[in-house]
């Protein structure tokens, strides 16, 4: 089993162990609070009552067991109070409070209202008096803490979410460099055959030098996809470009070699002057990658059209085809590895083109708008140099 699977299986399976011990956990504690509140419930009912035959007796009996449980509450804060809820006395509460602060005990005793019913007790000559109580300090801690446990529960599992996801995505940069590195290695070696072959073409009279010149074209064609393999995984080099002639040239590259029935068009807001900080080949790239999915989209026929402006100091690339269109709940789901339409496709073009416009030129991309059988629009969105910002000032 390789890593990567294990990883795979490993993940789920330490997630779902940890929302385990946290559910029985919180469950254990809640089982523990309860028991423990009826717990005091019955001590201070004992309380009461050992209260009321203590003030009733007329000591002419052994009082020693009443005396020992009235004793033992040291932690269930009591309020008795008469008939009319005058407070007479109070115990386990805070004796400075209670001297300095006035509301203090009416106060607690609002507290101990809203938790418990009073208990009531007759002493002598039918006096009434009513125990007013409340939880301990313990057992406030223990109902809190399965809060406190769901909370750091919580946090853990965001914690390992991201982690996990950052694993996964630093398998899936492997994944794309290696690949890409690989790639451009193996094209070198035809590439050098084929310039060696169009060298061998050309010295002999007899053949057609157009065709020649087109397969000298290709071959650099190919010389620009290693580079572009080349790059990923490495810090491309931006620098301040004409935007609209490299959009411009793509097209010019890509006009010749699809169908006839295509049709570009191109409306530009911008000067041939204004420049963005890109990658040319990464660029150029991300430009044909998205319209060749537009072709595919179209099945070969239809328009296709570019619409370049400036909006709060970034260059808009607006992409429009005439295709099929895209669900919108697949907006997001396009650019992931992997997701395709196609029989023979490997769901790698847009993944490319996010990659490129997002993490190598901090831009954005995005589908803005798609209809049924009507069309798609993808946007682009990339901040203009900041050397043309301070032409355009001056």
């Amino acid at each position: 089993m390789n890593s990567f699977r294990f990883n795979r299986i490993i993940k789920p399976v330490l997630m779902v162990f940890a929302i385990l011990i946290g559910v029985s956990s919180l469950l254990y504690t809640n089982y523990l609070a309860k028991k423990l509140a009826k717990e005091e419930q019955l001590k201070i009912n004992n309380w009461a009552k050992a209260t009321e035959q203590l003030a009733s007796s007329d000591f002419s009996t052994d009082m020693t067991f009443v005396l020992e449980i009235v004793s033992q509450n040291k932690s269930i804060p009591v309020i008795l109070t008469d008939e009319n809820e005058n407070i007479t006395s109070w115990r386990n509460l805070d004796s400075a409070k209670a001297t300095k602060e006035n509301n203090y005990l009416i106060n607690e005793l609002d507290e101990m209202k809203s938790q418990h019913d009073p208990i009531i007790l007759s002493y002598y000559e039918g006096q009434k008096v009513k125990v007013f109580y409340k939880d301990s300090k313990i057992l406030n801690q223990i109902k809190y803490y399965p809060l406190i446990q769901l909370i750091i529960i919580t946090f853990f599992l965001i914690i390992s979410y991201i982690a996990f996801s950052y694993s996964r995505k630093s398998e899936q940069n492997l994944v794309w460099v290696g690949m890409s590195k690989e790639t451009a290695h193996q094209l070198g070696t035809p590439i050098s055959s084929l310039i060696a072959w169009t060298e061998i073409l050309k010295s002999n009279p007899s053949n057609d030098l157009s065709t020649v010149k087109e397969i000298e074209n290709d071959i650099k064609r190919l010389e620009i996809i290693t580079e572009r393999f080349s790059k990923i995984g490495s810090e491309p080099i931006l620098e301040p470009t004409p935007i609209i002639e490299e959009i411009l040239n793509s097209i010019s590259y890509l006009k010749p070699r699809t169908s006839k029935l295509v049709e570009y068009k191109v409306e530009n807001e911008l000067t041939s002057e204004t420049k963005v900080n890109i990658n040319k080949y990464l660029f150029a790239w991300a430009i044909e990658n998205i319209t060749k999915n537009a072709i595919d989209a179209m099945n070969g026929i239809g328009i296709i059209s570019f619409h370049i402006f400036k909006k709060n100091n970034n260059v808009v690339i607006d992409i429009s085809d005439t295709g099929k269109g895209i669900p919108s709940n697949r907006f997001k789901s396009i650019f992931k590895p992997g997701y395709t339409t196609k029989k023979r496709g490997w769901g790698l073009g847009l993944s490319f083109v996010k990659r490129i416009i997002e993490n190598y030129h901090k831009g954005h991309v995005f589908v803005k708008e798609s209809t049924y059988n009507k069309g798609t629009t993808f946007r682009i969105s990339i901040n203009i140099s900041e050397n043309y910002k301070q032409n355009m000032n001056n």
